[in-house]
């Protein structure tokens, strides 16, 4: 995520006094000019045009006092009733910005003349004919009046929002804090990307992640229907902050985008670049741990956007229990670097979730097991490791196992689910009620012994089951001395009524172990 002085051409800039300014089809919806029987001569898009003032006159000159945005009232008493002349005063109306002509028929033009029709047509200049007479200075006062009354509305408004934001940057606020309160107000997706157009954390608003992030480095180059404006403070610019199509603003949309990349400037300068490197994999593993995505799409949408490609990769999930931020970030490193140097990109992300390091992995191939043991060496802790898979949904399919096999394992060590059958089958039962119903009777004296006694049965008994086949390695995997194993476990065998050299309980035991996670 370098920062680098960057010129981006999606970023654009309206005006925000005219956002609270009323559109041509605006007036005509107030009803004011309802009493003259308004008739569209030219509407569609010219209709969309803001109206800044509302002029009133006759002359055929009258182009050369207008400003720009003026609502032409007249009942073109001083013009020519020649085609070149009716196509002259159009064209100079057009050249002077004005907002559109209502022409009051009568005397002078009792319909509306054809040339004049098609010139306005020609020029995309809203026309009206009115076929009764109205009073225009009704019509002046009651434009006006919404003019000063959207202009005071939007003055507000920007003053709110600059609260808001200001206190939003006083308290500290995250990135994603920031973003969120951007797509409230918009009422439509924001979403905060890097240089590198990879997403740093995105409110979608009611949209999901598949419709708003999908290709979302090829949309976002195009600009269609998108604001963008620059996050940047000092002259060093470090991303942008993006606003997919929603209503209007009273302060203006691009007003509110600006205010929100204040505010996350500021931020930045004040935390340095840590709190973005951290977001994506934070949400995203919040995401995938707690099922709030819509599905494998919504996923594949958010790993891709951050930077992760799930296209044509070996997708994988890696989960150390008991690690903090700096054993997670010696794993990423090292897995990545080793994999970058023999075989390719390996890109991975990962954040501390529940007191365990969960990765999600994208790379060009299988994680090698060299590199793997050298990651869980070096960053001093056990690893889990998911299947290898191709999908998305059998990523998330095998978080559970990985998460469930990485509560059982010793600093430096290293599993794979595909090895432990019995793990994956508890994972893949799942919430079964029957599952959990032979893990509560099987358990339960032991459960009950260690309340009363504050005993440690369930540790040993967990250390058993993970090493069947040696008794020295569970006495070691329990840290108590030999003898007092010993002892812990005649107590459980005794409390059970059951064999703990037979293969057949001790696989029960297991998954009635895993079961209760």
């Amino acid at each position: 995520m370098a920062a680098e002085r960057t010129e981006d051409d999606r970023i654009q800039t309206d005006r925000p006094d005219d956002i609270a300014l009323p559109r041509v089809r605006d007036v005509l919806d107030a009803g004011v000019l309802a009493s003259g029987d308004p008739q569209v001569l030219v509407g569609g898009i010219p209709l969309d045009a803001r109206v800044r003032w509302v002029h009133v006159s006759d002359s055929d000159e009258v182009a050369g006092l207008l400003d720009g945005g003026e609502l032409l009232l007249t009942t073109a008493a001083g013009w020519s009733g020649t085609d070149a002349a009716l196509r002259a005063v159009a064209a100079s109306l057009a050249e002077a910005g004005a907002a559109g002509i209502v022409l009051e028929l009568g005397a002078r033009f009792p319909v509306a003349p054809p040339a004049l029709i098609t010139a306005c047509r020609a020029h995309g200049l809203a026309l009206i004919a009115l076929e009764r007479v109205v009073k225009f200075v009704t019509v002046t006062e009651a434009v006006h009046r919404r003019i000063i009354s959207g202009q005071l509305e939007a003055l507000q408004e920007r003053q709110r929002l600059h609260e808001l934001f200001t206190g939003l940057t006083l308290r500290g606020a995250p990135a994603d804090t920031v973003v969120h309160a951007a797509a409230q107000t918009l009422h439509a997706p924001v979403v905060l990307e890097t240089l590198g157009r990879e997403v740093v954390t995105a409110e979608l608003w009611n949209e999901t992640a598949r419709d708003v992030l999908a290709d979302w480095a090829t949309l976002s180059r195009t600009g269609d229907g998108l604001l963008a404006v620059p996050v940047e403070a000092r002259g060093v610019r470090w991303g942008t902050l993006v606003a997919l199509p929603g209503v209007e603003h009273p302060a203006g949309r691009m007003t509110v985008l600006e205010l929100a990349a204040t505010a996350l400037a500021l931020a930045r300068l004040a935390d340095g670049p840590d709190e973005w490197a951290v977001l994506p994999a934070r949400d995203l593993v919040d995401a995938v741990l707690s099922g709030r995505h819509t599905g494998d799409e919504d996923v594949a949408a958010r790993l891709q956007a951050a930077g992760l490609p799930v296209r044509g990769r070996v997708l994988g999930v890696l989960v150390a229990e008991g690690a903090d931020a700096a054993a997670l970030d010696a794993l990423i490193a090292i897995l990545t670097a080793v994999e970058a140097t023999d075989r390719g990109a390996a890109r991975a992300l990962g954040t501390v979730h529940d007191g365990s390091a969960v990765m999600l992995v994208s790379a060009p191939a299988a994680l090698r097991a060299s590199a793997l043991s050298r990651a869980a060496l070096e960053a001093a802790v056990g690893l889990a490791v998911g299947p290898e898979v191709q999908t998305v949904a059998q990523l998330l399919a095998s978080v559970r196992p990985t998460r469930l096999l990485a509560a059982r394992l010793r600093a430096g060590e290293v599993r794979r689910v595909d090895d432990r059958p019995l793990t994956r089958l508890v994972s893949e039962l799942g919430d079964d009620h029957r599952l959990q119903e032979h893990s509560e009777r099987l358990l339960a004296p032991l459960i009950r012994y260690d309340e009363q006694h504050q005993g440690d049965l369930l540790r040993v008994l967990a250390a058993v089951v993970a090493h069947p086949g040696s008794r020295t390695a569970a006495a070691s995997a329990s840290h108590l001395s030999r003898s007092v194993f010993y002892q812990r476990l005649a107590v459980i065998s005794d409390l059970l009524g059951a064999d703990l050299d037979n293969g057949e309980t001790v696989a029960a035991l297991h998954l009635a172990m895993l079961a209760r996670g």
